[in-house]
């Protein structure tokens, strides 16, 4: 049982990796750009981002989130195609995740691929001792909405430390460098919603 569970969420992850690589790549020659551009743009390596588009490994998520912002559209338009129906359904097997295999910090996508609309929800969770990589400033900047599920989470922004617990909430304007760690000894997890809208 617990077997058939591991090897069917192995097969998600490939599927995933798949999916994510070919639009990665459809995306880029759409744009015109070269594999050295695009990897310097999202700040990883050549032979990383040929191998991503291959789908021969599922990427990191601070991979995913940079190769996204390099291509100028939200990690969930990246994912697949728009979803225009009046209600969707997303089965709990069926979200897209991207797990870091280094850290084990693990980021599901809850919201479908709304082009245009301007926002991702997302779910987050950080073993003991993890925490994500420096997450560059967005630009323009994007409004970040969080809550802890469970655990301590340590948010770090331009240096500045905020220390949350089960049911804090938490709001940030993502014009900084910031990053997020687990802050106590079980696993953390939090929700955030990322909304991309243009200021003004």
């Amino acid at each position: 049982m617990i077997l058939d569970e591991v090897r069917r969420a192995e097969a998600r992850e490939a599927t995933i990796a798949i999916r994510f690589g070919a639009r990665v790549r459809a995306m880029r020659l759409d744009r015109g750009m070269t594999l050295d551009a695009l990897a310097a743009a999202a700040g990883i390596s050549r032979a990383s981002l040929s191998n991503l588009e291959r789908g021969e490994h599922s990427p990191s998520l601070t991979a995913a989130t940079n190769v996204a912002r390099a291509l100028g559209v939200s990690l969930g338009e990246l994912l697949g195609e728009e979803d225009r129906r009046p209600v969707v359904t997303i089965p709990e097997a069926e979200r897209p995740v991207f797990r870091d295999p280094a850290t084990g910090i693990e980021r599901q996508l809850l919201s479908p691929a709304f082009a245009g609309r301007g926002i991702e929800f997302i779910r987050a969770t950080l073993p003991p001792g993890t925490a994500t990589d420096e997450i560059r400033p967005y630009h323009p900047a994007v409004d970040k909405y969080l809550v802890v599920e469970t655990g301590t989470l340590r948010v770090v922004i331009g240096g500045e430390v905020h220390v949350l617990g089960t049911g804090d909430a938490f709001y940030f304007r993502a014009s900084a460098s910031h990053r997020f760690a687990n802050a106590g000894p079980e696993p953390c997890s939090y929700l955030a919603v990322l909304d991309y809208a243009p200021f003004g």
